[in-house]
């Protein structure tokens, strides 16, 4: 596996449930969704505060790998998302892991103003610093190996532009439409001076999903295209089972790897808006 994308994995995971909760009737309507770009939220409130526990199998035998968790936070005119990850000390023989993600999304528009990384994943380093001037669609980045070294940079990007944290939150809010088994609708986020695009599929929903210490759950099922590269191989597939409720967040990803393979378990959460309806007693 190419370890500097070990957590980015997870966060392209945790955005893959996004047709779970967009029309999908038909191209036109998927267009206006996206060019709307304000999104009332509905479904998280301050004091959210989810973790996953990630597994990495090598050799049939899967490793109690790390943690990632996200919280949220807000003020009167802007919500405060972020996700650490880190290895377990058990773990950090083979890799160790210190990443932290931080978006500031306007409420008025929904939109992040500002996102940064700061990660540690074995010997790579970086710190990025984005601001989005969303009125003017451009933005600069400070980026470089450390804070103190990163050097700004300019650059300029789509309508509506979401980081891998705010896309995530924007579209939990999305309403429910008309859902269409087998369909699948592009999505894209800002990283790394790219913007990048993704493929996604609904899969359907199940009745009865386990979820290892968690229980039964009703869930959606979502499937991303992968893109063949240094991290997946042709044809690959992660998988992601959501919770079939008005909180809307994922509960198992099951990702594939060029070496090896990635699961990522929700572990515990608190905070939630509405009760997980969605869990089987």
């Amino acid at each position: 596996m190419n370890k500097k994308y070990f957590y980015f994995l997870l966060l392209l995971g945790l955005l893959a449930f996004t047709p779970s909760i967009l029309p999908l009737n038909d191209e036109v309507q998927y267009e206006e969704v996206e060019n709307d770009c304000y999104t009332e939220n509905s479904c998280f409130q301050k004091g959210e505060k989810v973790v996953y526990k990630v597994y990495y199998n090598w050799n049939f035998i899967w490793l109690p790998a790390g943690e990632v968790t996200f919280n949220v936070n807000e003020s009167d005119t802007e919500y405060r998302i972020s996700a650490i990850g880190r290895t377990y000390s058990s773990y950090e023989w083979f890799f160790k892991v210190r990443d932290y993600y931080y978006s500031y999304i306007d409420k008025s528009t929904f939109l992040p103003h500002t996102f940064i990384r700061d990660i540690e994943e074995g010997d790579y380093k970086l710190y990025d610093r984005i601001k989005f001037d969303q009125n003017n669609l451009q933005g600069s980045s400070l980026r470089g190996k450390t804070k103190e070294e990163s050097k700004l940079q300019e650059f300029k990007f789509d309508n509506c532009m979401h980081d891998v944290l705010s896309i995530i939150y924007k579209m939990r809010n999305l309403e429910y439409g008309q859902m269409k088994e087998n369909s699948s609708i592009p999505v894209k986020i800002f990283l790394d001076m790219e913007t990048y695009p993704l493929n996604i599929k609904l899969k359907g929903k199940e009745k009865k999903t386990w979820i290892k210490g968690q229980g039964y759950f009703k869930t959606l099922k979502i499937s991303p295209e992968l893109i063949a590269g240094n991290v997946f191989a042709e044809g690959q597939q992660m998988n992601v089972w959501v919770s079939d409720d008005k909180n809307r967040i994922p509960l198992m990803i099951e990702s594939p790897v060029s070496v090896g393979s990635l699961k990522v378990v929700l572990k515990n959460y608190e905070g939630l808006k509405f009760d997980l309806s969605s869990k089987i007693e």
